[in-house]
């Protein structure tokens, strides 16, 4: 048979019964929409995990007291060990190279409030330097000064969501007072938006010295984190070594198994980020695959029914003269086309709902190249696989048997 003879066969069998033929498609269409729709969230929220970890510093290696646990990436390593001093700071400033800041950081979640209003946010107490590990920028007004660190100061840089809260949207809160643990602050800046969620949300805070944490806050002269920018990407690991050699001497700690500490950098983060969220990703492609393969078996449901109702036609073709090969190509080419369309149609749909969920603000999402070309391949495979029987099952028929059939 002629391509052309195919193409038209295939054609006229599909859209002699349009209803059946768009409800065998339905299943693969939903299978194919709901991979690219579903590997599209997983891929923009893998995307956004590593934007906002990557705002959060530049070449950042983070030191938090008490020992690093098994599992739970570098938050389960936080706890309420105190180990770690402003001497500890000041040894890695002075005897690391590579490295362009350090700051230390006291944090505690204090009730805060101002005018009538009040919130719940995250205080922390840190020194200048903690603009330039972790890419705060102030908007308004100034950022801490060594001068307050030294004089323990009671002043207090918060982030926009903390200036919402407290003093209505876009507000000018720079010269406002603020009341924290029974203590007033004067508001002297207010930072940048940056966005982000959890630990990475750097809106919902307040910055006070951390001198004045410690005195007024905490009660004590530990600090509850280290934070180190390198001088680049390359000097991350040999700073994040050194770090480690010197907090382990001062600490008179030989075994580095038993240290009191925990380091880790940047790209440890941004490593396991990926690792869930591309695991969630293919969990969620998985999932969505399964109609993929109900799909499958409707479409060879149909093609048996098919097979069993062209019988007669069937015979007369091989009557006729058409090769079991013939007949075989001509079965397969319709689930193919079948599946392919529906492919095609899924593919569009699917890309329709991951351009809506990002416009309705729920999760940015990225459809994929990748995602699409499988798409289709896993589709016209479909098509292979479970059109093969009934096109196998028609070419073995008997020319005589078949024109005997009612």
């Amino acid at each position: 048979m002629k391509t052309i003879d195919i193409i038209e066969e295939t054609y006229a069998a599909l859209t002699a019964n349009k209803v059946r033929t768009g409800l065998t498609m339905l299943g693969i269409i939903i299978g194919i929409s709901s991979v690219i729709a579903m590997t599209a969230i997983g891929n923009g929220a893998k995307a956004s995990i590593e934007s906002s970890i990557q705002s959060i510093g530049s070449n950042l290696i983070i030191v938090t007291p008490g020992a690093q646990r098994s599992f739970g990436g570098p938050s389960a390593a936080r706890g309420s060990a105190q180990t770690l001093t402003v001497d500890d700071a000041e040894a890695i400033e002075n005897e690391v190279a590579n490295i362009s800041a350090v700051a230390v950081s006291v944090s505690s979640r204090q009730q805060v409030t101002a005018k009538g209003t009040n919130t719940n946010t995250n205080i922390i107490g840190t020194s200048p330097s903690y603009t330039t590990v972790r890419n705060v920028i102030v908007e308004e007004g100034v950022f801490l000064t060594s001068a307050n660190v030294t004089s323990s100061s009671k002043v207090a840089v918060i982030g926009p969501t903390t200036r919402d809260d407290l003093f209505g949207q876009d507000s000018d809160a720079v010269g406002a007072t603020i009341r924290i643990k029974g203590s007033e602050y004067k508001v002297v800046g207010v930072t940048k938006t940056k966005g982000g969620s959890g630990f990475t949300n750097s809106d919902d805070v307040i910055y006070i010295p951390y001198t004045t944490a410690q005195h007024y806050l905490s009660g004590n002269q530990y600090v509850g984190q280290i934070d180190i920018s390198a001088a680049d990407a390359d000097s991350t690991t040999v700073v994040q070594s050194d770090v480690t050699t010197i907090l382990l001497a001062k600490h008179k700690i030989k075994d580095p198994t038993t240290a009191d500490f925990s380091i880790f950098n940047q790209a440890d983060i941004i490593a396991t980020a990926s690792s869930v969220t591309s695991t969630f990703t293919v969990l969620l492609a998985a999932v969505a695959g399964i109609s993929l393969l109900v799909g499958g078996i409707g479409i060879m449901n149909m093609m048996l029914t098919t097979v069993t109702e062209r019988t007669r036609e069937i015979g007369l073709r091989k009557a006729i003269g058409a090769k079991p090969g013939d007949i075989s190509i001509q079965f397969l080419t319709e689930s193919v086309a079948l599946t392919f369309t529906g492919g095609v149609i899924g593919v569009i749909l699917g890309a329709g709902i991951a351009y809506l969920v990002s416009s309705l603000g729920i999760i940015q999402t990225q459809v994929s190249i990748g995602s699409v070309m499988l798409a289709f391949a896993v589709s016209t495979g479909i098509g292979i696989i479970f059109g093969w029987y009934p096109a196998k099952r028609a070419a073995k028929m008997s020319p005589i048997e078949a024109l005997r059939f009612e």
